[in-house]
């Protein structure tokens, strides 16, 4: 089996990947009016097994305890350390099957579910992320599989690698639609249309988050459409027929941060492994490390995350960035259980709005009430790029990024020369990216000042991006964004929503930047699809992300 694949222990035989949603639609609506969610049917005849655990992440030694709700009458748990070379740590069977109702709002409280089994960790485990391996036997002699995680920390003990991997989590659970909703659709409201601002963390992974199948599709026009095309979403299309998570595409281990952790592990890369929840309460975490990682679609943070990483930059630390959409401040409560964003909604409905915690608002960093610039932390902004390379965002655009300053040492050894692109046939700039409003001069970009953004910024590659979909009439034509974004987004910044406001922010571009902060220095590479650079063999890019890892680990 290639390390490229997916990893699913044999004795597990092959995945269930039929239809399993709970459809919220009537049979002529549209799958993005009204969209589907998961949740379990809670039909004996139809053996199903969901699982979460107690918390995100632990210590090694640890008990990890285990809440399960099954139709089955046994069940099966393992456990193994995925990367380029998975690892079993734990495995039992037979586990007596306990049904449990979901409550109709898990999205927000949780889903309640009795304990299952426990497991006291090795106190020597390493770091990294845990894949949990649910399965039941079903009549016709298959199997339904449900994959769930945890994350294991390292310790002074533990500790194995110079580069700390952050997973953006924050992200993951924006975008995890189990039990009814996210932050971007639900059940939520009167109309039961509405989504959550709310979010639970006691709730299974939706399916996609954690596992996908060899050639689930991307978010990238890939292959281009054809002269005229309407728009096509192939990852909606294919979540819908193949019964997956409609927002599988857009965030989760298996997405994005997989794939660099198989690339750096070969490449002889240790990674060590926390949460943004982590981050958040255990900044301390960082010290050990003179580099920190972070890759894919990064974002929801909170304002302890940034103050975190920030203060780590200003002491000496090293931030490579290779992801992308710095976008939504997001509060966690009950230990982290919790996350809270209100976004477009904040300042109506997020109960700090006008209150001495007004600065915690949920809403853009760049929204007038909270103004601060994602660039303050990782170099660029979330508002000032955001869209590239699929349905009515550029579809035919650049897909690769256009060098700029090629004797920055981030281009050392690639060979790279001035208006050079790299990339575009792996198709690594696509889907969401970050910039800054910039300008020319003599044939260089240059990064336009604004309040709380660092004056030490070089932009080094870049390639354009939008904020609105390009929506030409056609019969048969739908759009998947539409303009909530673009206007929601605007009225945060501006305060209102005018032709001229629009204008000012539907260009803009993804950037690759560096900059330094203090004693310390961040390299980001804002497109989420960074990482098929890596998956998918591009030299150029390979070899930018070495220099980029083996300086910032050099100290």
């Amino acid at each position: 089996m290639s390390r490229e694949d997916d990893f699913v222990p044999p004795e597990l035989g092959p995945v269930n990947i039929r239809p399993r949603k709970a459809w919220a639609m009537s049979a002529d609506e549209h799958w993005h009016s009204n969209p589907w969610y998961e949740a379990p049917r809670g039909d004996p005849a139809m053996p199903e097994i969901y699982t979460y655990t107690d918390t995100m992440s632990y210590d090694p030694g640890d008990e990890v305890v285990f809440h399960s709700s099954t139709t089955a009458p046994q069940w099966t748990l393992e456990i193994y350390r995925d990367g380029y070379r998975p690892e079993t740590v734990h495995k039992v069977e037979d586990i007596a099957g306990v049904f449990a109702p979901t409550p109709a709002d898990a999205y927000r409280s949780g889903c309640g579910w009795p304990v299952s089994h426990r497991w006291r960790m090795p106190a020597d485990l390493r770091s990294g992320f845990y894949r949990v391996v649910s399965t039941c036997a079903r009549a016709n002699g298959g199997k339904f599989v449900q994959h769930h995680f945890f994350v294991v920390r390292p310790t002074a003990a533990t500790r194995r690698a110079k580069i700390l991997m952050i997973l953006p989590t924050g992200t993951w659970t924006a975008y995890n639609d189990f039990g009814g909703a996210n932050h971007y659709f639900g059940v939520v409201g009167p109309g039961k249309d509405q989504p959550s601002p709310v979010l639970s963390l006691e709730r299974p992974w939706t399916r996609g988050v954690v596992w996908l199948p060899p050639g689930a599709p991307r978010i990238c026009a890939d292959p281009l459409p054809e002269f005229g095309d309407a728009p096509r979403y192939p990852m909606k299309e294919w979540a819908y027929a193949n019964g997956f998570g409609q927002y599988y595409a857009a965030a989760g281990w298996a997405q994005f941060d997989r794939h660099f952790v198989l690339w750096a592990e070969k490449e002889g890369y240790e990674l060590d492994m926390i949460t943004q929840t982590d981050l958040h309460y255990r900044p301390e975490l960082l010290d050990a490390y003179p580099c920190v990682t972070i890759v894919g679609h990064d974002e929801y943070w909170t304002r302890e995350m940034r103050l975190a990483i920030e203060a780590y930059i200003e002491r000496g630390g090293r931030l490579a960035r290779f992801g992308a959409n710095f976008l939504w401040q997001i509060r966690l409560e009950n230990d982290g259980k919790r996350q809270i964003c209100h976004k477009f909604n904040a300042i109506n409905n997020d109960p700090v709005a006008g209150t001495d915690k007004a600065h915690l608002l949920s809403t853009a960093w760049e929204d007038k009430n909270v103004a601060w610039p994602g660039a303050s932390t990782v170099g660029v902004n979330g508002l000032h790029g955001l869209y590239a390379s699929w349905g009515g965002f550029a579809p035919h655009g650049q897909k690769g990024f256009t060098v700029y300053r090629p004797e920055h040492w981030v281009f050392a050894r690639t060979g790279l020369h001035y208006a050079d692109i790299f990339g575009d046939k792996e198709r690594i700039f696509a889907y969401e990216v970050d910039g800054l409003d910039y300008t020319f001069r003599h044939g260089l970009p240059y990064p336009v000042p604004v309040d709380g953004q660092p004056e030490t910024i070089e932009i080094l590659a870049m390639a354009p991006a939008v904020l609105a979909e390009d929506e030409p009439d056609g019969e048969g034509f739908r759009y998947y964004v539409r303009g909530s974004d673009h206007e929601g987004l605007v009225k945060c910044v501006t305060g209102e929503v005018t032709p001229e406001s629009l204008a000012r922010y539907k260009y803009g571009a993804g950037m690759m930047v560096h900059m330094t902060r203090g004693k310390g220095e961040v390299v980001t590479a804002a497109t989420c699809e960074w990482v098929m650079g890596l998956k998918r063999g591009d030299r150029f890019t390979e070899q930018i992300t070495r220099n980029v890892l083996d300086r910032f680990t050099s100290s």
